[in-house]
This record gives C-alpha cells, sequence and structure tokens, in this order.
C-alpha cells in the first residue's frame, strides 16, 4: 500500500495510491496513522503537487553502512552504527530542486533506502522494531563532501537546505530484505546495489537508535548508501529509484 502527501487546491492532505487514483485519508502518520475519508471524492496523480510524503519530526541517518561504500572512500569497517540527524529544514519534496549552497565547491548525492516509523519504539528489541516500521521511501542524503572533513562530525556537510529528498510515497507492503536500489545522475545510472548488502538491517537499526532515542511515528531512518556517491552540478536531475517503492527524482541548482 502506498500513502502519499499531497497539495491539492493549495489544501495540503495525505492519501492512500491506488494505480493513479487517490483516496483521500484522515489523520497522519505523525499523529496516530490514516484511515480513508470516506466522504471525499477520489483524485487522479495528475491532479497533484506531490509533496515529501510525511513531516518526520526527526530524520536520523547511518553512514558507512554498506561494505562497497566504507572501500570506497577507504575507511574501517563499524562496529555499530554510525548516527547522524539532518535537520527538518532540510526535507524536500519530490521535483523540487537540490540546492548547491556556496559554501561548498562539491555536493554528493547518496541514493538511500529509508525507513519509517509507524509506532513508538523506545529501548525496544529487535523483534519488537519490526512492528514499529510502518513502511519504506527513497532519500537522498545530499553531502557537501568538501566540508565533511572539517568539522569532526557532518551536521554541516549534511544539514544544508534541501539536502534531504524523500519520497515519492511510503510503501508499507514491502520487505527490504534484497531490493535493487540505484541511482541515476541525467539518465546514467551512477549507483547499483542491492538492500542485502547493507551490513545494519532496518529492524536491527529501529532497535540500536531506540536505546539511544525514542522514535515516535513519523520519523525516518536514512540506512545509508553504496559505492559509486559523486558530484551534482547545476542543471542536473538526480534520481533514486528502489525495486517495489519507486523513483525520487529532483533537479539540481545553484543558490541565487
Amino acid at each position: 500500500m502506498r500513502y502519499i502527501r499531497y497539495r491539492y487546491q493549495e489544501q495540503i492532505s495525505y492519501g492512500l495510491l491506488e494505480g493513479d487514483m487517490i483516496r483521500p485519508c484522515l489523520g497522519s502518520p505523525e499523529t496516530g496513522g490514516l484511515k480513508p475519508a470516506g466522504a471525499a471524492a477520489p483524485l487522479r496523480l495528475a491532479q497533484v503537487t506531490l509533496l515529501a510524503p510525511l513531516r518526520p519530526g526527526k530524520m536520523v541517518c547511518v553512514g558507512l553502512n554498506y561494505l562497497d561504500h566504507i572501500e570506497e572512500f577507504h575507511k574501517t569497517r563499524p562496529t555499530e552504527p554510525v548516527l547522524f540527524i539532518k535537520p527538518l529544514s532540510a526535507l524536500l519534496s519530490p521535483g523540487q530542486a537540490i540546492v548547491r549552497p556556496p559554501e561548498s565547491s562539491r555536493v554528493d548525492y547518496e541514493g538511500e533506502l529509508v525507513t519509517v516509523i509507524g509506532r513508538r519504539a523506545c529501548r525496544v528489541s529487535q523483534e519488537e522494531a519490526r512492528a514499529c516500521i510502518w513502511g519504506y521511501t527513497c532519500g537522498n542524503d545530499v553531502t557537501a563532501r568538501d566540508l565533511q572533513p572539517q568539522n569532526g562530525q557532518w551536521t554541516r556537510a549534511k544539514g544544508f537546505d534541501t539536502f534531504a529528498p524523500l519520497g515519492p510515497w511510503v510503501e508499507t507492503a514491502l520487505d527490504p530484505a534484497d531490493l535493487t536500489i540505484q541511482t541515476y545522475l541525467n539518465g546514467k545510472l551512477v549507483q547499483n546495489s542491492r538492500t542485502s548488502y547493507l551490513l545494519f538491517k532496518p529492524d536491527f537499526l529501529v532497535s540500536y537508535i531506540s536505546h539511544v532515542m525514542t522514535l515516535n511515528p513519523g520519523d525516518v531512518i536514512f540506512t545509508g548508501t553504496s559505492s559509486g556517491v559523486g558530484p551534482l552540478q547545476a542543471g542536473d536531475r538526480v534520481a533514486v529509484e528502489i525495486e517495489g517503492i519507486g523513483r525520487l527524482e529532483n533537479p539540481v541548482i545553484d543558490l541565487a
């Protein structure tokens, strides 16, 4: 089942996507779930503007979670997840522009599987964590690569406005164990991997993170990127495509 967030006639709503038709829903993922709005007329997908599929309370990210990416950057394989957080101000909807800030001379794409929390998770076991996952979506952990080593932590490099594209929807009926995950730059395949190569799997990550901070409905976890990351230039189009979910595509511009 695919849940979307969209704008129609200046109103922002959630809906259930069935083919190219949208069934409007009441509620929100952040406040306890969605249910069909029985009296509301269905809409066609072409009638609406897709937005990031939810407004997470927090976006927790995992670095160095694919072995090929670790080797690409000559890093040591971590013994536990490497965590950082992106601010909500970095959130970007499908089709909106990634903005390259003047403070950086190299801004990279990083295509990722994103886990969406559906139930409060506080110090849960790995088995309990599975029931706390609502679904999955596509994400792009955009990174100012040249700034990343300067600060000893990654907040500035990962936290610029527009650096967290998310979407196009949340897929709830999905086994994330072995999905193709690909990134395209101007139509050229630049990242090509499978989620089976994740070092730390989604349910483990939910459990691990829940022992650090409580995860609430609507929070998301960027699970890490594979090898093949590279720079974005103004005028580029970058797309993250995950089997069973869909395609998240964004243009790239320079800050005016």
